[in-house]
């Protein structure tokens, strides 16, 4: 046999001494992984197969959001004036009658510390002579007059009317505010916070109260919260219409397109934690709101034709 090349291929000849199998047997010469490799290639069809069959997928509605908070007291000038000093910071939590913000008021000062000198030269001059009727008399109408000056010099400082946290501020030192003009808001103290989202308007007949929906707030990307919607408003508003009803201080912090529908959810606390810090929720911080509105088999949603086909068999 020497010199001549033989029939049987070098793998069989190796694998037959090797292994010794009785002649006839089944060469099994391939690689032991490639056994592997299609039974996990076959369970993984077949698991492919049962999800598609029992699984779903859900269809959601997504929407802009705004955080609002009830019960906000708005703060504003009795009088006008110029802004002397902003004793605050939106965020800062004050108590009921401390400063907020003060005007000039070299002209009450003034008239003050003219009183209040007055006031004590006759003071001097009475008790020089307790008999003295026109110094009594001088002295019980300028202490009145103190008193008058002293509620005007208050009235040129801005008090908190409630305990709570400062929302917003609008004034800056050396600006000048007419009477009557707003210049801060505080919101009390355990006030409820709500989610208003704002949803395509076609999706309305899908929502109903109850309906979980999930909360992002903007700038804490990933970071979900589950709330339950509370109303579902009865008409479709347009763009317009949307900005008409957030008025001229949130106008534009909400951009859509299309009929949308007003959604409502309470909040579950005033306050929200992320990576071990906890923060307040502040009026008008926007977000972004989904609701899953329907779901259906993943087979159908891969073969749309069997929509048909289940529904005629319901």
């Amino acid at each position: 046999m020497e010199g001549k090349t033989s029939i049987f291929r070098k793998e069989a000849l190796d694998y037959y001494q090797h292994h010794r199998r009785q002649e006839g047997d089944v060469l099994r010469i391939a690689p032991e992984w490639t056994r592997w490799t299609y039974v996990l290639l076959v369970t993984i069809v077949v698991m492919a197969v049962l999800i598609c069959l029992v699984g779903t997928v859900s269809e959601y509605s997504t929407g802009p959001a705004l955080v609002r908070v009830e019960r906000r007291t708005g703060v504003t000038a009795s009088a006008g004036g110029v802004v002397a000093s902003v004793e605050v910071a939106p965020g800062e939590r004050v108590t009921q009658g401390q400063v907020l913000a003060t005007f000039q008021s070299e002209d009450e000062r003034n008239s003050l510390a003219r009183l209040e000198r007055e006031t004590e030269l006759h003071l001097i001059r009475y008790m020089r002579n307790l008999t003295d009727v026109a110094a009594r008399q001088a002295l019980t109408t300028l202490q009145a007059e103190q008193e008058l000056a002293r509620s005007r010099l208050e009235a040129r400082s801005l008090r908190a009317p409630v305990a709570g946290v400062i929302g917003d501020l609008r004034i800056q030192p050396g600006q000048y505010l007419a009477p009557g003009t707003q210049v801060a808001s505080l919101v009390e103290d355990h006030a409820p916070v709500y989610l208003m989202a704002f949803l395509p308007g076609y999706y309305r007949p899908l929502l109903r109260p109850g309906m979980p929906m999930r909360v992002e707030l903007d700038g804490f990307r990933y970071e979900y919260r589950e709330v339950f919607i509370e109303s579902v408003g009865d008409q479709i508003i347009g763009p317009g219409e949307l900005q008409r009803y957030l008025g001229p201080d949130l106008a534009g912090s909400v951009t859509a397109e299309g009929p949308l529908v007003l959604v409502r959810a309470r909040m579950p606390s005033r306050t929200f934690s992320l990576e071990g810090k906890v923060f307040d929720y502040f009026d008008g911080m926007p977000a972004r709101a989904e609701v899953a509105v329907r779901s259906e088999p993943i087979i159908q949603a891969l073969i749309p034709g069997l929509k048909v086909l289940f529904s005629h068999d319901g």
